[in-house]
């Protein structure tokens, strides 16, 4: 009896507490060169990549906020916002949590740590925190690296937002700072899958491209003219769907939903690596990952909560088509020509006028009327018109857009020239494009923000 209990006493202070285990694994990890250079390159290439891409004579306008990136400097962090989501992240959390449990097959270390931790749960815990500590060191470099270069070499201006309205500066850090923190959620989407790869495959390279692969369909998914269900369904949507924070009045809803399916892929990937990795052999040196058990025990559930989603979104949104209307559209431009038009007047000294006084209107078509005004396209043509006080005549600006399935477009000015042609115009950081020539907006999918 007395044997028994020096033993199970033994054992117990033997035992490694997660905390010890968490610190230990995290130092394994940032002793990594790779680890470290990309830190390196999170907290200082952003900032150096805004600043010189800001003082070029040629702006990214391909890119969200990019032709905005001359005139302040919170365009910066949010154009490299649009390239994290695309590409940045799904590759750091490829190369972190990706390999995390990869690296002991390759060096064959298990039996070591399982002797001396005693625990495969807690080592689970403890290299699960630790990816995702490092994770969220590279993010915070990324948005603080990208927000320091583009305040120093722009400086701390207003930024107009999706629908033309103009945010102060301390708005625009607030959006922008929030813009970052909604895409931690697919950001730890793609690492709980990463951890699943990395558990299931074993010393396989499929398992440090998985979460690479999987954000790559996603972003092809997003490509393609889907339903909205589908689309929201994805976890990747909410890297595109910040968008939404920069329109008056926000439009949270697909960020909302976009947050929460994140989340829920994020626990159930998690969870079946942990179960997973409960049941695997660590006395086979040569484990490569069950084939069989990675269908069965890791896709198969994904697929099925990927089905679950799409239904639950599906019976919570009321439409199951694109989402881009002709009444959104047309809202959608005559609201941001309005709030444009007021910044033209000011930057051309002319007299004051709200977008009241405006009553800016918009009307769209599709394919020049032969097809139906609906979903995306570059085909779509708008006709704004409105009314400055005291002019009997009314206005009108024709514009061609360009509508992308995740609602952005872009309106291209056609005439007349000195309404939305090409001129520059004196801005007081310096002379400037013409605000009405060429701008992005936003067609809110689901409707849930109030007309008018």
């Amino acid at each position: 009896m007395t044997a028994t209990i020096a033993t199970n006493s033994l054992d117990s202070a033997r035992r490694v507490s997660v905390s010890r285990a968490y610190r230990f694994e995290l130092v394994k990890l940032v002793s990594q060169w790779r680890i470290r250079l990309l830190v390196l390159a999170c907290w200082i290439a952003p900032a150096l990549f805004v600043a010189a891409v800001s003082q070029q004579s040629t702006l990214p306008t391909d890119t969200l906020f990019g032709r905005w990136m001359h005139a302040t400097g919170w365009a910066g962090p949010l154009v490299m916002l649009g390239f994290a989501g695309s590409l940045a992240l799904p590759l750091l959390t490829s190369v972190v949590a990706g390999d995390v449990f990869a690296s002991e097959d390759r060096l064959g270390t298990w039996r070591h740590l399982l002797v001396a931790v005693r625990s495969p749960s807690r080592i689970f815990a403890a290299k699960a925190l630790a990816s995702l500590t490092v994770i969220l060191l590279l993010v915070a470099g990324l948005a603080c690296s990208s927000v320091a270069g583009g305040v120093v070499a722009v400086g701390n201006q207003p930024l107009v937002g999706l629908d033309g309205h103009l945010l102060t500066p301390a708005d625009a850090a607030g959006k922008v700072l929030l813009a970052w923190v909604c895409v931690l959620a697919p950001t730890l989407a793609l690492a709980a899958i990463g951890l699943l790869g990395s558990v299931m495959l074993g010393r396989s390279p499929m398992g440090l491209l998985l979460p690479a692969l999987v954000a790559l369909a996603m972003q092809l998914a997003q490509m393609l003219p889907l339903p909205v269900a589908v689309r929201l369904a994805l976890p990747g949507y909410a890297f595109i769907a910040w968008n939404g924070l920069f329109t008056s009045p926000a439009q949270l809803g697909p960020l909302l939903i976009g947050i929460v399916v994140s989340l829920v892929w994020a626990v159930t990937a998690t969870a079946l690596a942990y179960l997973l990795f409960l049941r695997r052999d660590f006395t086979n040196l040569s484990y490569d990952g069950s084939g069989r058990r990675a269908v069965t025990a890791g896709v198969l559930p994904l697929v099925g909560l990927g089905a679950l989603t799409v239904a639950v979104v599906a019976v919570a949104t009321p439409s199951m088509g694109s989402g881009i209307e002709q009444d959104k559209v047309q809202r959608s431009v005559a609201t941001a020509f309005a709030h444009l038009y007021r910044m033209q007047t000011k930057q051309l000294n002319r007299p004051a006028v709200t977008e009241a006084q405006l009553r800016a209107t918009a009307v769209c078509n599709k394919g020049g009327g032969q097809v139906a005004p609906e979903g995306p396209g570059n085909d779509w043509r708008c006709v704004v018109t409105w009314h400055l006080p005291g002019v009997k005549a009314t206005g009108t600006a024709i514009y061609q857009l360009d509508v992308t399935a995740d609602g952005r477009f872009v309106a291209d000015g056609d005439g007349p020239k000195e309404v939305n042609g090409y001129f520059l115009v004196r801005t007081p950081i310096g002379d400037a494009p013409n605000p009405l020539w060429q701008f992005d907006g936003n067609v809110e999918l689901l409707s849930t923000t109030p007309k008018g």
